[in-house]
């Protein structure tokens, strides 16, 4: 592995100074995944930090591995085992886990030298991920739901054949919007049925 170039830092360098460029765009887009997507969906903060900084790092890191001949799939190893080694004890969920590899992956992506690949088809994926995150959290958010289990007395209303009468009862009592009702127990000498109803969220 050859060391960085002499001057590499200075701000005469052209290199340097596509690095500075590529990571203004680079905080540009992993900016709008954080804020403007994760953040809105899911409202958590404990995460935001973690996300900024890992992007960060990832980028400059890749930048002078790119600059010192070190191949991509041994840098892109690197981050890949140590976001294993770093989470797979956390309470993050899977959702998380997405975001944080989005962002490993956007850095890592933006990070990649002008001369060896167009900075237009670099902006073009980074709009694709943005673009296919806010869809998937629009498609989750509007086909998500959730559900409830409640004690039942009207089993008439269980037959099949009345199987919209009983959703418009249900959503009355409720006042949720009730589209499935799953029957678990029939207790017929009380004449009560435990049933688990479910509603958009």
């Amino acid at each position: 592995m050859d060391n960085i170039p002499s001057g590499f830092f200075s701000l005469n360098n052209p290199t340097f100074i596509a690095i500075l460029l590529r990571f203004v765009m680079n905080i540009f887009f992993i900016f709008i995944l954080i804020r403007f997507i994760y953040y809105k969906y899911t409202k958590q903060e404990g995460l935001l930090f973690t996300l900024f900084m890992m992007g960060i790092m990832v980028f400059f890191i890749t930048s002078i591995l790119g600059n010192i001949f070190m191949e991509m799939s041994f840098a892109f190893g690197l981050f890949a085992i140590f976001a294993i080694m770093r989470f797979r004890t956390s309470s993050i969920s899977i959702k998380d886990m997405a975001y944080i590899f989005a962002v490993v992956g956007m850095s890592m992506m933006n990070a990649l030298k002008v001369l060896k690949f167009p900075v237009f088809g670099i902006i073009i994926f980074n709009l694709l991920i943005l673009v296919s995150a806010y869809l998937l959290e629009e498609y989750h958010l509007r086909n998500s739901s959730d559900s409830h289990l409640i004690t039942y007395e009207n089993l008439d209303l269980l037959k099949p054949e009345k199987e919209q009468k009983l959703y418009r009862e249900l959503t009355s009592l409720t006042g949720k919007n009730v589209f499935k009702v799953k029957v678990h127990r029939v207790d017929y000498k009380r004449g009560v049925a435990l049933i688990e109803i479910f509603y958009k969220s």
